[in-house]
């Protein structure tokens, strides 16, 4: 019995301690204005054209170093 009281008081502190997270201050809620900014930035910074090459030449590279 005290063992399932530990394990009971143990497994409620720890939802407590996890429930703080809830009580956050959002600043900014338009998520997918902001989603679309990242996306945004993404491309106009040339990410989008290295990730593009990257995948391009690792799969090249896979091929390669691939036996049968």
């Amino acid at each position: 019995m005290i063992l399932f009281s530990n394990l009971m008081s143990q497994m409620l502190w720890q939802i407590s301690v996890s429930w703080t997270v809830v009580a956050q201050n959002v600043t900014d809620p338009n998520i997918l204005g902001q989603m679309q900014k990242a996306f945004t930035h993404f491309v106009q910074t040339g990410q989008a054209w290295a990730l593009l090459i990257g995948l391009v030449i690792g799969y090249m590279i896979r091929n390669l170093t691939s036996y049968g």
